[in-house]
């Protein structure tokens, strides 16, 4: 647009770091050894059918599907019955769960219940389920697309793919499953990135600071005195 880049600042959304804590309750598990997790609207851009074509080649695992409609409107929904098709073909239908729309006290144990969040959006704006994800100190495999190449630092706090490619995203996650050393200090290091760059209280001082630095750049104000 033309805009010179001294001219922008950036400031990013935040997250509740007590809220989305490494402690508390998780939410009860499967039958499967690993659990993976996408939450969010059930849309086509968010990724699901990916992951649903991924998990194919991820064993022992399954995967919760959080978000949409209510639960007892499930079955009617397009986009759930277009992803249960998909499990099906993929072979994965015992392994994928939909839970439908969820309330916003119960993400915190969904996160922490899972060994990998999935984030595999064709796009994505800014990408506050990562920064939720890595606040449970959970770690995240997520597209390599908008927000998500500042929120998720590969490999620091958990890979980024390239979006639309289920074998790259199954290849990432088995990766992580198979290394629980590496999963953990991805876990660390997210909660430590998410503490040190997104937490409210540091996404509210950067605001001030832009707006003290735009007050400071403007010509003072005008006084005219004089007679009544």
């Amino acid at each position: 647009m033309g805009v010179p880049a001294r001219h922008c600042t950036v400031v990013p959304c935040g997250v509740a770091v007590d809220r989305f804590t490494p402690h508390g309750p998780a939410a009860p598990r499967g039958e499967f050894p690993h659990r993976l997790l996408q939450i969010g609207r059930l849309v086509p851009r968010k990724g699901a059918a990916v992951s649903i074509a991924a998990l194919a080649r991820v064993p022992d695992a399954e995967l919760l599907v959080v978000g949409g409609p209510p639960p007892d409107r499930l079955d009617d929904d397009p986009e759930v019955r277009r992803l249960r098709d998909a499990a099906r073909a993929a072979g994965v239908a015992d392994r994928v769960r939909f839970t439908g729309g969820v309330g916003a006290d119960e993400v915190p144990a969904l996160l922490r219940s899972a060994d990998v969040v999935l984030c595999p959006a064709d796009y994505e704006p800014f990408g506050i389920v990562p920064l939720e994800a890595m606040g449970c100190g959970t770690p995240v495999v997520a597209s390599a697309v908008g927000g998500q190449l500042d929120t998720v630092a590969d490999p620091g706090t958990g890979r980024l793919v390239p979006p639309g490619d289920p074998e790259a995203l199954a290849g990432a996650v088995n990766a992580l499953l198979a290394d629980p050393a590496q999963r953990a200090a991805c876990a660390a290091a997210g909660r430590r990135r998410v503490l040190d760059r997104y937490g409210w209280d540091r996404v509210a001082a950067a605001t001030e600071d832009v707006y003290r630095d735009v007050l400071a750049r403007r010509p003072a104000a005008a006084t005219v005195t004089g007679a009544a």
